[in-house]
């Protein structure tokens, strides 16, 4: 007599798809992928044509700083490391108010902003600095971003060091903090010494 063949049963696959699904949304959740990232900056409104042109801005205020494409970083016309800018720009923001003769450093202006007189006194004079960035179209990425990191770092200690002596406290907790009279004072910094990076498009500035 002979045996009958033992039927084999079909696999269940219907259960597969879940699972495939479950773990396509485990990955979609769990990977990190890369993200563009740029600076912040805000950029001036568009110059109307009726506007007539500013003035002329005298070069003892202006602090400059050019990167070439072998990232060379030429400095006030000195060459400098990437890791000194931040100290040099410093110095040069704060200034010398009570030496309006140095030629070193930019003049100053006596400021009336409400903010200003209300925290510093009136008549504060405030830097009439601009630091102007060149780079040359050769220059790399990460030297620019680590020049644009010097300036902030430069920026960002100078309204510090003012917060810390001015009313114990760093700009950041001025700035961060609920109360509207620490918001005014990290305002009345702001004005006292605003950002001023002035950027040219960039250029053949040489190797």
């Amino acid at each position: 007599m002979a045996r009958s063949k033992r039927q084999i049963q079909e696999i269940n696959a219907g259960s597969m798809a879940d699972i495939a699904f479950l773990l396509l949304i485990f990955f979609l959740v769990t990977t990190t992928m890369d993200v563009d990232t740029g600076l912040m900056r805000v950029l001036p409104p568009p110059i109307l044509e009726d506007v007539p042109p500013p003035p002329p801005v005298k070069m003892r205020n202006v602090f400059v700083v050019l990167a070439n494409s072998q990232d060379y970083l030429l400095v006030e016309n000195d060459y400098m490391q990437v890791e000194d800018l931040k100290d040099a720009a410093k110095e040069f923001i704060i200034g010398k108010p009570g030496n309006p003769g140095d030629e070193r450093f930019p003049e100053f202006k006596a400021s009336q902003d409400p903010l200003i007189v209300k925290y510093f006194g009136p008549n504060y004079p405030i830097s009439k600095q601009i630091i102007s960035l060149q780079n040359d179209r050769g220059t790399s990425y990460q030297l620019y971003i680590a020049i644009q990191d010097q300036l902030a770092a430069a920026y960002s200690e100078a309204r510090n060091d003012v917060a810390i002596n001015k009313f114990g406290k760093t700009y950041n907790e001025l700035k961060d903090s609920k109360s509207a009279v620490d918001n005014d004072k990290a305002k009345a910094i702001r004005a006292l010494i605003p950002q001023r990076i002035s950027e040219a498009e960039p250029k053949e500035i040489g190797g």
